[in-house]
């Protein structure tokens, strides 16, 4: 029977077309920013379920990034009923599952994002979907198809062509939306992926395609959040012709950024009142950014005025919560039935707006065992290899986020506050075919960040971000100066914090058992964080001295290898040239979060943390500042970046 909260919920005409194509049917909507479509898709599922009779598992949803598949899985939960156990994946989610199920002998984690997408799409094609748990699926929905390029693009070809026989699908997409392009460095290649994907269905599937459109917003609900909705059409049309394509979407970023620049200025972060009306908005409010190196100094600027906030995390980055920690270490049982599931979550802390049930549904996914029950060594290996499903792995909802507009896709805001976007230059003709910048891209892009809002829409001050600079070869940011070899401040990455050990095990005098209860118990999100250096000795030839973890004046962990080594390689001048000094601290970083981490068995047991390879870890983010003394700081503002030249 469908949710009463559905049923109450009238769909428009349009959507109801779209829920009503039977389960064999191929189907291309196309959906304006704020279409709901979102809700639309919960009552396809459930209609696919219910009235279509197909089972949860006959239904592969694909989505492009971890908060559109939380939002889908959360609305899923609250809303709908027969398909309660249909479940949302990313796309290098489910590449990773097809790859660990088809060949459990390969260590994937050793691959980057895009080896694993085309390790699976060969996988596609030599039949690992048929020989899996679920089999063919009968019908694949897959939302933002816009944003699909490159490998992804290739995979999802792939799936969709092999099965187009036996299986019908729901695909969703704007290309007026589509934003996710510099995938493909090369230019020329990246013009050639526009709309690529939906070329390809069209001439794929011919006739036998059911078109449909979802025009309506139901999102904005002022005339300022409703301010760039027609250029959607316009972006739409936009020509084919790199050289007419560059002409006309130069002018409509132009006009885009008029009418932002009509709106009203919220201001700079450096005025405590505005500061002081970020904090105490009841509603939901956004910082959208150009790019990270703008989000991270507004994040440090919020941080250092005590203005609590999220730092949008970048779809790939992927945390298990601190719960499954919890959870393995009160049994000593390989397996976990349901009842006694239930009971142990009851004394469990974190587990955000999640019920018992729908967790129990999560880890299931990735760790069934025999007659109903969790296989608790699945689970193990599934935080370890981290294939958590995308619905766990998500970060919390939060009143105030900062974000570039890339990671804020898919999402929205009562209030948005845009950092004024810059005027476009000429584009400048590379050959026949290219220029040196995309400005179709950059509409796009901006066309985006004005439609996130669903009341307010300000223009937000630039930050003075001149010095914040990155790095292509570690694909960090960094505090720069006047020289190009200085270095004053690193970004903090999800890989930066020791995973090898738990923390106490080594180097920290603590106890591991005592460090973990105060991660557990103390360690909240947002508290300042600095990493201090241990020693002055270099762990190798091409990595740093180790750095603790410092939280609240307390040592909690190390650095990783991934961070020495970054670190090492960021400071060297020359391919040669030794490093004469260390930075003796770094400020400015913050908690993003605890998680959950898997390791060995007897590590854990040694520690005292139990027999199932699992502990807790602070998770950290923030650009960083270089102290060069224990008494010595950078002043930025007036040195202007000399610390280390």
């Amino acid at each position: 029977m469908t949710s009463p909260v559905l049923a109450q919920h009238q769909l428009s005409a349009e959507q109801q077309a779209v829920v009503d194509q039977p389960w064999d049917a191929r189907v291309l909507v196309t959906a304006g920013a704020g279409a709901g479509k979102t809700h639309t898709l919960v009552r396809r599922l459930e209609a696919l379920v219910e009235r279509e009779e197909l089972e949860a598992g006959e239904i592969l949803v694909l989505s492009f990034s971890r908060a559109a598949v939380r939002e889908l899985t959360e609305r899923i939960e609250r809303h709908a009923s027969a398909a309660q156990r249909v479940r949302a994946q990313t796309f290098d989610a489910w590449a990773s599952s097809l790859l660990v199920r088809a060949y459990p002998d390969t260590d994937w984690r050793a691959y980057t994002f895009d080896e694993r997408i085309e390790a699976a799409t060969t996988a596609i094609d030599r039949g690992a979907v048929e020989v899996g748990e679920q089999g063919v699926p009968a019908h694949v929905v897959i939302d933002e198809v816009q944003d699909l390029v490159g490998v992804r693009r290739e995979m999802v070809e792939s799936l969709l062509d092999r099965f187009q026989e036996n299986s019908g699908f729901t695909v969703v997409g704007d290309s007026a939306q589509a934003v996710y392009g510099f995938q493909v460095s090369d230019p020329e290649q990246r013009a050639e992926e526009t709309d690529r994907f939906l070329d390809w269905i069209r001439a794929t599937f011919g006739e036998d395609l059911v078109e449909l459109h979802l025009g309506d917003n139901f999102r904005a609900r002022t005339e300022a959040a409703r301010v760039a909705l027609p250029y959607g059409i316009r972006l739409q049309r936009v020509p084919r012709d790199p050289v007419e394509a560059a002409v006309e979407a130069e002018r409509i970023h132009g006009d885009l950024r008029s009418l932002l620049l009509e709106e009203p200025n919220f201001g700079s972060l450096e005025d405590e009142y505005v500061r002081s009306a970020l904090r105490g908005f009841p509603g939901t409010t956004a910082l959208l950014c150009r790019d990270n190196g703008q989000a991270l100094t507004l994040s440090g600027m919020l941080a250092d005025a005590d203005v609590p906030h999220t730092l949008q995390r970048s779809a790939r980055e992927r945390s298990a919560p601190a719960w499954i920690t919890g959870l393995l270490m009160t049994t000593g049982s390989s397996m976990l039935a349901h009842d006694r599931f239930l009971e142990l979550s009851a004394g469990l802390s974190g587990l955000a707006d999640s019920t018992p049930e729908a967790l129990w549904r999560s880890i299931r996914k990735v760790a069934r065992g025999a007659r109903g029950t969790v296989d608790v060594a699945a689970l193990h290996r599934a935080v370890a290899e981290g294939r958590l499903p995308d619905e766990l792995t998500a970060a919390s909802p939060s009143p105030l986020v900062v974000s570039t507009v890339h990671r804020a896709k898919g999402l929205e805001f009562d209030r948005v506050l845009l950092v004024e976007p810059r005027v476009l230059k000429e584009p400048r003709r590379v050959d026949k075919k290219r220029y040196d910048y995309d400005p179709a891209a950059e509409a796009r892009l901006l066309y985006v960040a004005m439609t996130r809002a669903r009341d307010d829409l300000y223009v937000l001050d630039a930050p003075n971000s001149w010095l914040v600079r990155k790095d292509k070869r570690l694909d960090r940011w960094y505090i720069g100066g006047r020289s190009a070899w200085a270095r004053n401040g690193i970004e903090l990455l999800s890989q930066d914090v020791c995973h090898e050990q738990p923390p106490g095990a080594a180097d920290i005098a603590s106890a591991p058992v005592e460090l973990l209860d105060h991660l557990n118990d103390v360690v909240e999100p947002g508290m300042p964080a600095e990493l201090e250096l241990l020693h002055g000795i270099p762990i190798a030839a091409d990595q740093s001295p180790p750095y603790a973890v410092v939280v609240g004046g307390r040592p909690l962990a190390l650095v990783s290898e991934r961070f020495r080594t970054d670190l090492h390689r960021m400071l060297r001048r020359t391919a040669h040239g030794d490093i004469e000094r260390w930075p003796f601290r770094v400020s400015g970083l913050r908690v993003d979060g605890v998680e959950s981490v898997a390791g060995s068995l007897a590590v854990t047991e040694q520690a005292g943390l139990g027999s199932h390879g699992v502990w807790l870890a602070p998770r950290l983010c923030g650009l960083g500042r270089f102290h060069w003394s224990d008494d010595h700081t950078v002043d930025f503002d007036v040195v202007k970046g000399e610390g280390n030249e």
